[in-house]
């Protein structure tokens, strides 16, 4: 309680009841922003410093001892009351102002000077002038500089911050922010494992080419080297997945590394980590915040004329062109669109892709590959040509190479990657299919009019899923029925972060996109992902960007993946994440179990002890539902869709109806 008192020039605060402290026994109470040790001895109250001045203990953790305040880390000794040492030693702790009044106990404190601008104020201001807006992370003791100038920023306005209960969700949160809007979002970790945890989200966003910030504590720079507390060599930890990874020292320019921070992450589209030793973190600074003005190119690359003119001639001499589109166009789509209705010439999709193409789109053809539909793989098969745009041929895709290809990505070093292709050309996905159209306006192509047989082949796939559905198992309900309930259920315009495992290659064959964004951990694979990327597109929903303010946002998951980051249920609760979570459990990890059978080994080790997870759900402050029967799917999808707040539909699935 905040009091002005008697004493001249303090704030007083009641810090304690007359009752609550016994004679002889110490505790840890706040006046303002100010960490005391309040004692009580030879009934007289005192008021010290909290931080014991040898290596900064608790002393509101100690004991009385002898007449003496006991240090609970080294036993150093204080007098209770004047923070004085033993004769013959120098050290005090600083003292406060104690009053006993007729409702408690009070200290009087000096007024709180201003806090002085530090090295991480000038960095965290770049950070937003970069349009850094979320920042996912954990608060600790070697970064508490860093996250006070972030709390600073967030309480201006300009950030917004996720307080997470694992450090590997915060990366993940951060990969899918950066999959989902082009821009990076940041992570905050102490040193030690807290970085560590980070790099299997730092390993996915880099893979899927997203842009992201990793900030991480380190211990004080003096000493570094023998190895102290929590100390781990984070430049040679990141060295292998981030584009830049540097220490922020006492002397370094430190406005101009988190501008590069900025620039590496953006332009290239990767991951960049600054480390911060603790003491450096707030150093005095005037330096100025940076920001990107002066510092980017227009990113527009045109591809060289003899790649253009090697590509055209192919699309002129084509009857059947289709165009596959992967993750690297999903930002583009405008273009391709545009040229594909000029050629006729039906869009297939990779499977981090999907969506990018609406499945009711007259040339939109869905997934090719092992996650994909027959629809795809039938106008693959069809085709004389193939055009794809920003995607890597990876194995899981199987992108065919016995047809002439034309390969257009913004990485050079991404063409003929894994095998030759016929023309590799180097171009922004938008700016090279705009250029295709317009030269095919002077020249046109001849191509079949695809339209009536992609109708077709939808016609035949859809009759196939509608028989699926007739399928029945006695351990669950079948994929094909979840996700015709998906369908049926799900708004046009939502977010659907997925996960790895039996429930996501059914979600690539079975859901139809209309104009969902879907994310997922597509190169990495890394199951766990779906739950913490429907947090970072969350955070992308909250701000100020039209294209997914106010969006809702779905997580697709089995039990194995749901189960690694359980505890970020009480994150979404915490901040009233509105996310619904369709949690497939069929108490097994059901994709491995399958790729056994598959070689004809014995099915081993996959098997998963559950708790009811809507319960789990219910007891954090969600709206869990189970559903058993397929006949209750679509009532709970709308409970939950309705629900405000974090909602999981926990359908017992069965393993083998997939």
């Amino acid at each position: 309680m905040d009091d002005p008192g008697p004493g001249s020039g303090l704030t007083w605060f009641k810090v304690a009841d007359l009752d609550e402290l016994a004679e002889n026994r110490v505790k840890t109470v706040v006046a303002g922003r100010r960490s005391i040790c309040l004692t009580h001895h030879d009934g007289q109250y005192g008021a010290l410093d909290n931080r014991c001045p040898h290596q900064g203990g608790p002393l509101g953790e100690g004991s009385i001892e002898n007449g003496w305040l006991r240090c609970p880390w080294h036993g150093w000794d204080y007098c209770p009351l004047t923070g004085k040492s033993p004769a013959g030693y120098d050290e005090r702790v600083p003292s406060y102002a104690v009053e006993v009044r007729g409702d408690g106990i009070y200290v009087g404190v000096e007024k709180e000077v201003e806090r002085p601008r530090t090295v991480s104020d000038a960095m965290v201001e770049t950070f937003v002038n970069w349009g850094v807006t979320h920042v996912f992370g954990m608060v600790g003791h070697s970064n508490l500089g860093l996250a006070d100038a972030i709390r600073a920023q967030c309480e201006a306005g300009a950030l917004q911050y996720v307080g997470v209960r694992h450090e590997g969700a915060a990366a993940f949160a951060a990969s899918a922010y950066g999959k989902l809007t082009g821009r990076p979002a940041a992570c905050l970790t102490i040193a030690g494992p807290g970085a560590t945890n980070l790099l299997t989200g730092m390993w996915d966003a880099r893979m899927d080419r997203a842009p992201i910030l990793a900030l991480t504590g380190q211990v004080d720079t003096q000493v570094l080297g023998p190895g102290a507390f929590q100390e781990v060599d984070l430049s040679a930890a990141f060295a292998g997945v981030a584009a830049m990874s540097h220490a922020v020292y006492r002397d370094s320019r430190h406005v101009e590394l988190a501008n590069l921070a900025c620039k590496n992450a953006l332009l290239k589209r990767d991951v960049a980590h600054l480390i911060f030793p603790d003491e450096v973190q707030t150093l005095p600074s005037s330096a100025e915040a940076g920001s990107p003005e002066g510092r980017l190119t227009p990113s527009g690359i045109t591809p060289p004329p003899e790649a253009m003119e090697r590509a055209l001639e192919l699309i002129r001499g084509a009857r059947r062109p289709v165009i596959i589109v992967g993750h690297g166009a999903r930002f583009e789509m405008d273009g391709v669109r545009a040229l594909a209705q000029r050629l006729n010439a039906p869009v297939v999709t990779t499977f981090k892709a999907k969506g990018l193409i609406s499945d009711d789109h007259p040339l939109g053809c869905g997934v090719l590959g092992r996650s994909g539909t027959p629809v795809a793989s039938w106008f693959m098969n069809e085709s004389d040509l193939l055009i794809v745009f920003g995607a890597s041929f990876s194995n899981h895709t199987g992108i065919t190479t016995f047809k002439p290809v034309i390969q257009v990505d913004f990485e050079a070093m991404a063409l003929g990657k894994f095998h030759a292709v016929d023309v590799p050309v180097w171009g922004e996905i938008g700016v090279t299919a705009r250029l295709f159209a317009e030269a095919l306006e002077a020249g046109a192509a001849d191509t079949v009019d695809q339209r009536p047989e992609v109708a077709e082949r939808w016609r035949i796939w859809r009759l196939e899923k509608e028989r699926r559905l007739a399928d029945g198992g006695e351990a669950g309900v079948s994929s094909a029925a979840v996700f015709a309930a998906l369908n049926r259920r799900l708004p046009e315009d939502a977010i659907i972060a997925v996960d790895v495992g039996n429930n996501t290659y059914s979600f690539g064959r079975y859901f139809e996109c209309r104009r969902q964004a879907v994310l997922m951990s597509g190169y990495l694979g890394s199951i766990g992902f779906g739950y913490p990327a429907a947090m970072g597109a969350w955070a992308a929903t909250q701000t100020a960007d039209e294209r997914f303010a106010g969006r809702p946002v779905v997580a697709i998951t089995g039990d194995g993946g749901f189960g690694q980051y359980l505890g970020e249920v009480m994150t979404a609760v915490h901040y009233r994440m509105n996310i619904t979570h369709v949690l497939l459990n069929n108490s097994e990890l059901g994709k491995i179990s399958k790729e056994q059978r598959a070689i004809e080994l014995p099915v081993w080790m996959t098997d998963l002890t559950n708790p009811n997870f809507a319960e789990f759900v219910t007891n954090c402050g969600g709206l869990g539902i189970r559903v058993g029967d397929a006949g209750e799917l679509d009532d709970a999808l709308e409970r939950a869709l309705d629900h405000d707040g974090p909602a999981t539909v926990e359908v017992i699935a069965d393993p083998l109806l997939v």
